[in-house]
This record gives C-alpha cells, sequence and structure tokens, in this order.
C-alpha cells in the first residue's frame, strides 16, 4: 500500500491526481460528447420507453453472447447496423473501448504488424498490448512515416487510425491511408468514435461519407458521443465478425448488452435518421466558433486551446466554469507533458450568443 500511496502523491504534486466529478447541468455545456444533444432529448427518452415499453424481454442479457446474451433484439440490431454502416456485417459491444480491446487483441497474430497512429485512443494501444504481434507507432497524420514503417513491416500489416481525433479535433487522411494501405496490402481500420452520427448518411461515420467502405478493414463505431446513448458495434464482414465470436476474450468472456441497450441504440438510430437537420446545425456553430478563433479552428466540433502546465490550465478552465461555461481542462498524463489544454466541444444545442460570449471569455485569457 505504501508503494501505491506514494505513486498517488507524486500525482497530487505534479498537479496531475485524477478524481471523479459529477457534471454541472447549470453551466453552459462546453465539455460533453453530445454533439447533436441527443443525451439530453426528452423526444429521444420517449422514443426508446415506448419501443421498450411493454416488451417481455428481461431486465439484463442474463449472460456473454455465447451462452444466454443473444436475443431476437440483439440479432435484428447488428442486421439493422450493418446496413446503416453499408457492410456485411456488425458485432454489437458494451463499449467502445470493449470493441478495440476485442479487435485488436485478437485479429493480429505473432509475425504480423500493428501500426497505430501516435494519438489512437489508449483502447487501440492496450489492444495492442494483448496481442503477439509487433506494434509501432507512427508520427500523427504523418504518412511518409507511416509508409517507412510499412515497407519494413511483415507478416499481415494493420494500420489504425481515428477518423476525428479526440484531443485536437483534427481529421486523419482518410483518403490517402486507404490508397496506401491498398497499394501496400495493408489492412485499414478506423476508430470513428467521434463521428459516429455526425457525419454520413444517417450518421454513418466519415468512412462512408467519403465513400471508402470497401477500402476498409473494419470499422468501429461508438454510441456513447454522437449518437448520445450507450454501446458501440465494430462493422466488418461476415468471416472477420466469426473469427472474433471465436477467438477474441473481450467478447467471448463478458456479459452481453442488455435489450434496453439495444432498443436505445435502435431507437436513436430512427430518431437521427429523421433530423438530417441536426448535423447541419452542428456544422454551422461550428463554422460561428472558427470564424471567431481562428487561431483555434478545426474541422470538427472539437476545439483544442493549448495551454501549457496542469496548474495554469486548470486555473483557467476554473476561471471559466466561474462565468458561466462548462470547460475542462486536459492533463497530462493524459496528454503530453507541455500540451495540457482545455478541450472544448461545441454542440447543435449551443446558441450563437453562448458561442460569443465563449469565444469572448477566451480572448480575454490569452
Amino acid at each position: 500500500m505504501d508503494k501505491l500511496k506514494k505513486k498517488l502523491l507524486a500525482r497530487q504534486e505534479s498537479g496531475s491526481l485524477r478524481s471523479i466529478k459529477r457534471g454541472q447541468p447549470h453551466l453552459i455545456d462546453f465539455s460533453s460528447n453530445d454533439y447533436l444533444g441527443l443525451a439530453r432529448s426528452e423526444e429521444l427518452k420517449q422514443l426508446i420507453f415506448e419501443n421498450y415499453h411493454g416488451t417481455s424481454q428481461l431486465n439484463g442479457s442474463t449472460g456473454s453472447r455465447l451462452i444466454t446474451g443473444t436475443s431476437e433484439i440483439t440479432e435484428r440490431t447488428e442486421n439493422t447496423l450493418a446496413k446503416i454502416f453499408k457492410t456485411e456485417s456488425s458485432l454489437v459491444f458494451n463499449s467502445g473501448y470493449m470493441a478495440n480491446m476485442a479487435l485488436f487483441s485478437s485479429i493480429p497474430q505473432r509475425g504480423d504488424t500493428v501500426i497505430y497512429d501516435e494519438l489512437s485512443h489508449a483502447c487501440i494501444k492496450d489492444g495492442c498490448r494483448l496481442n503477439l504481434a509487433t506494434t509501432w507507432s507512427f508520427r500523427h497524420n504523418d504518412l511518409k512515416d507511416l509508409k517507412s514503417k510499412i515497407e519494413r513491416a511483415e507478416g499481415e500489416i494493420y494500420i489504425a487510425c481515428e477518423s476525428i481525433y479526440s484531443m485536437d479535433g483534427d481529421f486523419a487522411p482518410l483518403t490517402d491511408l486507404a490508397q496506401l494501405c491498398k497499394t501496400t496490402g495493408a489492412h485499414l481500420i478506423v476508430d470513428e468514435a467521434h463521428s459516429t452520427g455526425v457525419y454520413g448518411e444517417r450518421g454513418s461515420g466519415l468512412v462512408n461519407d467519403l465513400g471508402l467502405r470497401d477500402n476498409v478493414f473494419a470499422v468501429i463505431y461508438t454510441f456513447g458521443k454522437g449518437m448520445g446513448i450507450h454501446g458501440a458495434c465494430i462493422s466488418c464482414d461476415s468471416t472477420l465478425k466469426e473469427y472474433i465470436i471465436n477467438f477474441s476474450r473481450p467478447f467471448i468472456y463478458t456479459t452481453a448488452p442488455s435489450d434496453f441497450e439495444l432498443i436505445s441504440i435502435n431507437s436513436a438510430f430512427n430518431y437521427l435518421s429523421k433530423r438530417p437537420s441536426l448535423s447541419l446545425n452542428l456544422e454551422s456553430k461550428q463554422a460561428i466558433f472558427n470564424g471567431l478563433f481562428p487561431q483555434y479552428s478545426t474541422p470538427s466540433a472539437i476545439k483544442s486551446v493549448v495551454i501549457g502546465g496542469n496548474q495554469k490550465t486548470k486555473e483557467v478552465a476554473l476561471e471559466l466554469q466561474t462565468k458561466g461555461f462548462d470547460v475542462r481542462p486536459i492533463l497530462s498524463p493524459t496528454v503530453k507533458e507541455g500540451t495540457e489544454r482545455l478541450r472544448i466541444c461545441i454542440h447543435s444545442y449551443n446558441t450563437e450568443e453562448e458561442i460569443n460570449l465563449l469565444c469572448q471569455q477566451l480572448k480575454q485569457q490569452f
């Protein structure tokens, strides 16, 4: 226990000690991943309850997918998601973290190579730690660095990236990545956590929006952000799905999603399909911020204001909170030391006046 206490004390002294905090609903939300406002939508909540009410489903799934955790609703949901994401198959998971762990821990084999963007999410890196393949990172969005590593790679080669990066808000060069993988025979895997629901027909993400689905090996979609609910899926062909079912320990040995979660997924996509204006509204709000604060302009809803230093970053965030804005600090070691930042998320429900006021407060800080 002394060893654990010393590590916690070191975190505290560096200003990087993490703690669990409640949301702040009295503040203007510029922090959550609820880009389209679906998590707070009373209409969607009512739709979910209506679709669930009166069913004879159990409260929980009662077991893993291979025992008692697969129902008619499970199969119907996976078929629906496969159609939305324009792929042969899909496989649902409790979270995007678990979906990435399931894929990266089981697909690459001994003698293969995984090369991931250095800014990829922790779950991609953690999944790679569990496989027996050689694992490298490449410099963020640097195709030249990636190509040089592909040339040295052995076995089957898997390239991993996010379509939108969660801390910087920039896009992966998906078209160029797909072309590079096509010419080298590498397999491209894309995490669409921050683009699911926001881009593409029916919220099918950037891969589909760019017409690249046939050039991508697998896509991980997450529903706890733009879709406003919970859960995730892997979109892939039937062979890959069958392999994960048979060999992926994070899939085999975990309790399946409940029918309520699956009904929520179906309801959210049905709700979104009838409201395409939500993503257009979000796009217009992003443009307002970009115009007011061009030095922190990004193509997505995520705006990253780098300050540097844990203490200074926390002080600026607290100042904004006292002014009524829910803006949170992102500290090291979550990001590299020296790049501590404010992570600002724009939403479809933020008003033009709120964005103007936020930008005025930010400009006073810099």
